[in-house]
C-alpha cells in the first residue's frame, strides 16, 4: 500500500473551503485499489453499497469547523426500530493521506441493516494537517453522535469505532484514550467521546516497532521520520495507551503480517487487564480486503458477532 502513494502522489486533486485551498491525493480509490488486486486475483469483485428499503441515510452532515474547511459525515440507521440502538463510527484509510468517507458506505450500509446507526466520517489528512489533527477531528465526530443521539435512536452507552488500515490505527488509538488528554503535544479534549467497542481492520498498532515497516507515509503524517519526531511515533501508538479504559477490540487481519504490527503485544496487554479481544485473519487477503468478495461477507459476519457480544442487549 505503501508504494501505491509513493508512486501515485502526483495524483492530486484541490478542494476549496471558502478562501482555504486544500490540496487533496486522489491515488487511493476503490476502483484503482480494484484494477490493482484483480490482476493477482482476477475471481474479486467490489463489495458495492446498495441501500435497501429498510435502510434510511442522510449524507454531507455538517460536524465542525476548522481552520476555514467544513468537515461533514455521512449516517445509514434502521427505519422504525422503535428502540435505542448501538453505533459504530466508521474510519477509512489511505495511509492518513488519501481516501475518503464514501469508501465505508458498503459497510456502513450492511450494519445499518442489521440494526446498528453507523457513521462515517471526515477527518483531515496530512496534506492539510499532521498528527493529531486527525484525532481531534474523530473524537469531535464521536461528540456529534452522543449531541445527536436522540434524532437517530444512538444508545449513548454503546458506541464502537471501527476502521479499516489508517483508520484501523485511528480506531484503536481512539479506543484506547477516552481519558487521555495530551496526544501530540496538543491538549485533546476527551469529554464526550469514549467509545465501548474497537474494530480495527488491517491498521497498525505500533510505528516503531520489529514488525512494523512504516516509512514515508507515516513520516509525513507524523511530522518526520522516528529520527526526527520519536514523540509522535511513540505517542500515535495505540499499543502505548492500552490501560483499564481501553475497550474490547476485535481485530481483522489480512494475510500481509506488517498491517497488524504490534497486535500480539496489545493482545498480551488486553488479556493482563482482563479486556476482552478476539482475532480473524482471513487466509490469502490481499491488505484492501474488506473492498471486495469474496471477503466482505465474512468480514461482516465477524464484525456483527462481536458486536453482539459485546452489546448483548443490542
Amino acid at each position: 500500500m505503501k508504494n501505491i502513494f509513493l508512486l501515485l502522489s502526483a495524483l492530486l486533486s484541490v478542494e476549496v473551503y471558502g478562501q482555504l485551498t486544500i490540496p487533496r491525493d486522489t491515488s487511493f480509490t476503490v476502483r484503482a485499489t480494484y484494477e490493482k488486486e484483480k490482476k493477482k486475483r482476477p475471481y474479486i469483485e467490489i463489495a458495492n453499497p446498495v441501500l435497501s428499503p429498510s435502510v434510511g441515510s442522510e449524507t454531507d452532515i455538517h460536524f465542525k469547523e476548522i481552520n476555514g474547511h467544513s468537515l461533514v459525515l455521512d449516517v445509514f440507521y434502521p427505519k422504525q426500530t422503535g428502540r435505542l440502538n448501538p453505533a459504530v463510527l466508521l474510519i477509512f484509510g489511505g495511509g492518513w493521506r488519501s481516501g475518503d468517507k464514501s469508501q465505508n458506505h458498503a459497510m456502513a450500509i450492511e450494519l445499518a441493516a442489521q440494526g446498528y446507526i453507523a457513521v462515517s466520517a471526515e477527518y483531515r489528512l496530512s496534506l492539510e494537517a499532521p498528527y493529531p489533527a486527525a484525532v481531534a477531528d474523530l473524537k469531535d465526530a464521536l461528540r456529534w453522535m452522543r449531541k445527536h443521539a436522540s434524532a437517530y435512536g444512538i444508545d449513548t452507552s454503546q458506541i464502537a469505532v471501527m476502521g479499516c488500515s489508517a483508520g484501523g490505527q485511528l480506531a484503536a488509538l481512539l479506543g484506547t484514550t477516552s481519558k487521555t488528554i495530551g496526544l501530540g503535544g496538543e491538549r485533546i479534549d476527551t469529554a464526550g467521546a469514549s467509545v465501548q467497542a474497537i474494530i480495527n481492520i488491517d491498521g497498525t498498532l505500533a510505528f516503531h516497532h520489529p514488525e512494523s515497516a512504516e516509512g514515508a507515509v507515516a513520516a509525513q503524517w507524523l511530522g518526520g521520520t522516528y529520527a526526527e519526531r520519536p514523540d509522535n511515533w511513540e505517542n500515535a501508538a495505540p499499543l502505548n495507551h492500552v490501560d483499564l479504559y481501553t475497550a474490547p477490540v476485535l481485530f481483522i487481519n489480512s494475510s500481509i503480517p506488517r498491517f497488524h504490527a504490534g497486535r500480539d503485544d496489545m493482545i498480551r496487554k488486553l488479556d493482563s487487564l482482563g479486556i476482552y479481544s478476539e482475532v480473524h485473519t482471513l487466509a490469502d487477503t490481499p491488505h484492501p480486503f474488506w473492498f471486495f468478495h469474496p471477503w466482505f461477507r465474512p468480514m461482516m459476519q465477524q464484525i456483527t458477532g462481536f458486536l453482539k457480544k459485546v452489546f448483548p442487549s443490542h
